[in-house]
């Protein structure tokens, strides 16, 4: 079992900001926990999300009002199949009467990037958000420019239309930190819906944290504790996801090709940012499995055979979880 590490009460009082925020960004937004949850983890430990889910579900909304809560500056761009790279990052301007070119910056240039409908743009302008997303600069002409941390991009996927789509290669999607999954609300949950939405009056937020207190909260959560335990459970999870056979797991069938290394590496920076909102110093199993399907669900190739038999990759996770021993 993971060792211990109790948080400084200054660490601790940090953390329950986080829960003030949860709090906050419901008064707007209801339920859709897993939504808010995930968008703080991606801050936390400095990944990106994808979001899928179908159009209407606060998809938007969401990311609006946390920016709001945590004053940050926020940019929504709507990818479209005539999106240009300039569009996205900015061009340069001749400028007639100086002779002289100026430099343009585009919306990329903001704390929080909303990138709706990221699969509707071609692979150039996908190509042009990963660089931006990986590299954390830009380059317009010959200048390069950072982007400002905290700088998170959170695109959105809908599952329903795939009619003039251009859907993400493999490859691109891995270095998504996690792909959340919106779903439904429940009965009382629309209800509740239709009383908040329907007043004709803004539902106000308070700013809970600055930009600044992101960036200390990353460097606690560097540093919460990870057993080696928890390290040897993590790579079990994702061998049996190459390896199934090995870990007696008759699924072998069914997966065309298992997570990469940056599986490993997600899992345990998403663990240790949701120990933190949890206001633990250490990673247990519990972090681990309460991650899995949203690190893993997007890095799993199926094979035809599981897709004519319906089986999703969190079918094939929930096994995994299953089998492996718990430390």
């Amino acid at each position: 079992m993971a060792k211990i590490v109790k948080l400084s009460e200054k660490d601790k009082e940090k953390s329950e900001k986080l829960t003030e925020t949860i709090k906050e960004v419901q008064k707007v937004i209801v339920g859709q926990e897993e939504m808010i949850k995930g968008l703080l983890i991606g801050l936390l430990s400095r990944g990106h999300i994808l979001l899928e889910g179908v159009p209407g579900l606060a998809k938007t909304m969401c990311v609006k009002v946390l920016a709001k809560t945590i004053q940050a500056e926020f940019s929504r761009i709507q990818f479209t199949p005539d999106l240009l790279p300039a569009d996205l990052i900015g061009t340069r301007i001749y400028n007639a009467n100086t002779g002289n070119f100026t430099i343009s910056t585009g919306p990329i240039f903001a704390n929080i990037v909303l990138a709706d409908e990221i699969n509707r743009a071609p692979a150039k302008v996908q190509s042009a958000l990963l660089e931006a997303m990986q590299e954390k600069q830009v380059t317009i002409g010959e200048k390069t420019f950072t982007l400002e941390e905290p700088f998170i991009v959170l695109a959105t996927q809908n599952p329903i239309e795939t009619e003039g789509t251009y859907p993400l290669p493999e490859a691109q999607v891995d270095r998504f930190l996690m792909k959340v999954l919106i779903t439904y609300p429940d009965k009382q949950q629309e209800i509740e819906i239709i009383n908040r939405m329907t007043t004709g009056e803004e539902i106000k937020v308070e700013t809970i944290l600055k930009p600044k207190d992101v960036l200390d909260m990353r460097s606690i959560v560097d540093n919460i504790y990870v057993d080696e335990k928890i390290k040897e459970y993590v790579t079990d999870i994702v061998f049996a996801t190459r390896k199934p056979q090995d870990y007696k797991l008759d699924i072998s069938h069914l997966i065309e090709y298992g997570c990469s290394p940056r599986a490993s590496i997600s899992l345990i920076v998403a663990a240790k940012a949701n120990a933190f909102i949890n206001g633990q110093g250490y990673v247990s199993p519990d972090d681990i499995k309460i991650v899995a399907h949203n690190v893993l669900r997007h890095r799993i190739i199926l094979s035809y055979e599981a897709e004519a038999e319906e089986i999703t990759t969190d079918d094939v996770i929930k096994q995994i979880i299953n089998k492996i021993k718990v430390p």
